[in-house]
């Protein structure tokens, strides 16, 4: 006579009572709250900055930077929802991820819309997205041309390239300005940052984990003190609001732009595989090739949905890889309640004219080191490379160079056709085609010789 096992699977278990992978398991509903509110907490700064930075270049005004805020913050959530919990086998690594805006996409935004405007830099985001969802599969099969020799070198650049944003913010972006690089500024920033150093030294458990935040909060206090806060137009802002679909017009679609957004969309998956393999590493569930390109293919996803809502493509957040591995909590669930939780946050307006109207010097400072997280990623990655008898420290070498000379002589390209300098006259996109194209060169490229016979 069979007899019927009657006792009650754990939590954490399937029906049959078979433990669930810890990426599977899904924590008490409390408990998964705090956790996502810890992912949105060590995220938050870096993912706003982009439109801050962006806006400001492109001379928008509070309001509609405000709009651009809550718009990345809703597709950052969404997209963020997609790679935890995925969409059947088409989109969604399945694993405890967080999307952000890519810093990677900022410069050459800004590029095109000095030269085609608005419109443009919308559409060329939509083609980039398509263009991302239709190469996400061949891409995961040509991951060996994108080694930690390319990965790290364009992770690097990025990190490096942004400073002077950050240092605009901080000083301001007129040098006409009375108030321009003032010791108020300097001083506030300065506060900022050794807040941030200190908490870093001494901070422990989730204080340590949220030191960006509190940096940005103190930041804001301390201006607030200085007369140097601007909340006028936050009253005029809704509470609750869905993003705006083609805020600016109609896209269109230039192709020297959409060339370079698309180049853009290939860095980004770049990024993306690195912290994909390095979470599948870390969670014990290794990344193959069809997790990889339904991470990718949310990659592409996001680009589209970023260029109708007037957002920005996103991006694994390394951040958030970090913070998987600090606290040792694999499930995926929380990952997309922070998700959720960024979604709520992007459809509050109130919250992203907020945001908009921090004072520049808070955000900079911030921004700073968010910044240069991003570059020791990127040498961090570059650590992992053997430079023993091989041409690597060249390809770095050329790759690191080339993507610095927009940098350190923005003005040189500007008798260069509008094409080659969307595509060329970007730090990240110039530094990742250099360094794919010595990698082909030097290890992909070769010529094979033929045995010789007696």
């Amino acid at each position: 006579m069979t007899t019927t096992d009657t006792t009650e699977a754990a939590p954490g278990a399937d029906p049959a009572g078979t433990a669930k992978h810890p990426v599977d398991q899904r924590p008490p509903l409390a408990r998964l709250g705090a956790l996502g509110a810890q992912h949105v907490a060590v995220m938050y700064t870096g993912c706003v900055a982009v439109p801050l930075v962006f806006g400001a270049a492109a001379g928008l005004d509070t309001a509609t930077i405000g709009l651009l805020v809550a718009a990345d913050l809703f597709i950052a959530g969404l997209i963020t929802v997609v790679q935890s919990l995925g969409i059947g086998r088409l989109f969604g690594v399945r694993l405890p991820v967080v999307a952000g805006a890519s810093f990677t996409a900022v410069t050459p935004m800004i590029t095109i819309e000095g030269e085609y405007g608005l419109p443009a830099v919308y559409g060329a985001m939509i083609a980039a997205g398509v263009f991302g969802m239709l190469v996400a599969w061949p891409f995961a099969r040509l991951v060996r041309f994108f080694p930690p020799v390319v990965r790290g070198t364009a992770v690097t650049v990025i990190g490096l390239s942004l400073v002077g944003k950050a240092v605009d913010l901080i000083a301001g972006s007129d040098p006409s300005d009375p108030d321009y690089a003032s010791m108020d500024r300097l001083g506030l920033a300065a506060g900022v940052v050794a807040l941030i150093v200190v908490l870093t030294r001494f901070a422990r458990g989730f204080l340590a984990q949220t030191v960006i935040l509190i940096g940005l909060l103190a930041g804001t206090g301390a201006s607030a003190v200085m007369g140097m806060t601007d909340f006028g137009s936050v009253s005029g802002a809704d509470w609750f609001g869905a993003p705006d679909p083609f805020h600016f017009g109609a896209p269109e679609f230039p192709p020297a732009a959409v060339v370079s957004m698309c180049v853009v969309m290939l860095v980004i998956f770049a990024e993306s595989t690195a912290y994909l393999m390095s979470v599948g590493e870390m969670t014990g569930r290794p990344v193959g090739r069809a997790e990889l390109a339904r991470g990718l293919a949310a990659d592409g996803l996001a680009g589209s949905a970023a260029g109708v809502t007037t957002s920005f493509p996103d991006t694994v957040f390394a951040q958030n890889v970090s913070l998987v591995r600090m606290t040792g909590v694999r499930s995926r669930f929380t990952t997309a309640a922070a998700g959720l939780l960024l979604i709520a946050l992007g459809l509050m307006p109130k919250l992203g004219e907020i945001i908009a109207s921090l004072p520049g010097p808070v955000i900079g400072s911030v921004s700073l080191v968010m910044f240069a997280m991003v570059a020791l990623t990127g040498i961090r990655t570059l650590s992992q490379v053997d430079y023993d008898g091989n041409e690597n420290g060249t390809i770095v070498a050329l790759a690191l160079s080339v993507g610095m000379i927009p940098v350190v002589a923005p003005t040189l390209y500007d008798d260069f056709p509008s094409w080659f300098r969307i595509i060329a006259g970007g730090s990240i996109s110039s530094a990742v085609i250099v360094a794919f194209v010595l990698n082909l060169f030097f290890h992909h490229l070769t010529v094979r010789r033929t045995k010789e016979h007696a």
